[in-house]
């Protein structure tokens, strides 16, 4: 019998269970929400089973994906990241996290809720796709655009359109899941649910 899952997960079980636990699920937890904005700049360029499989080294080297610590990294603990195999070392990308980990605490000083600034694009609502294929999924929508130019204006980088599309199909922003998907109804159900 043929996988029901979306196709993007097939043949790799992290990817199968990150498909059936994670990905387009609601996720209004802030620091969850942290964590998938600077593994999603990691991703950059790369491929998503790439970060995932480097998730736990990014947990362990980035002191929990806690803004706080990261926003205070010297010049001399980022060279220290930069030593790590464990993570993807890119001075840039290295670099992008600490500079979002300033603006994000920037956001919660200015009495701005981050959780609420990714939310208020979709009403506080995932919004619910129906796709059939994997060819009608984009990369990027004028949605994306938006919260792009948003988080950008706030001091933000590595946050173009189509890695805030991929911020907003992870945290269930938007249900990208095929209908054929198992996971399609279980994350309307959980939409419904709000």
């Amino acid at each position: 019998m043929q996988d029901p899952r979306c196709h993007w997960c097939h043949g790799d079980a992290l990817y199968q269970q990150y498909h059936d636990q994670e990905w387009g699920r609601p996720l209004f937890d802030e620091q969850s929400l942290f964590e998938f904005l600077l593994l999603e700049g990691a991703q950059a360029g790369l491929s998503w089973i790439t970060v995932l499989r480097k998730r736990e080294h990014y947990r362990a080297a980035f002191d929990g994906f806690d803004p706080v610590k990261i926003a205070r990294y010297s010049p001399a603990k980022i060279e220290k990241l930069l030593q790590n195999p464990g993570i993807i070392r890119n001075r840039l990308k290295v670099s992008s996290a600490v500079k979002n980990a300033r603006a994000w605490l920037d956001l919660k000083e200015s009495g701005q809720d981050p959780v609420a600034f990714f939310w208020d694009f979709v009403d506080g609502r995932p919004l619910q796709n129906n796709r059939k294929k994997m060819a009608d999924i984009p990369a990027s929508t004028p949605l994306s655009d938006r919260l792009s130019k948003a988080l950008k204006q706030a001091g933000f980088n590595f946050v173009g359109s189509t890695i805030c599309y991929a911020h907003m199909q992870a945290t269930g922003m938007v249900n990208d899941h095929l209908v054929s998907c198992p996971a399609h109804g279980e994350c309307l159900a959980l939409a419904k649910a709000l």
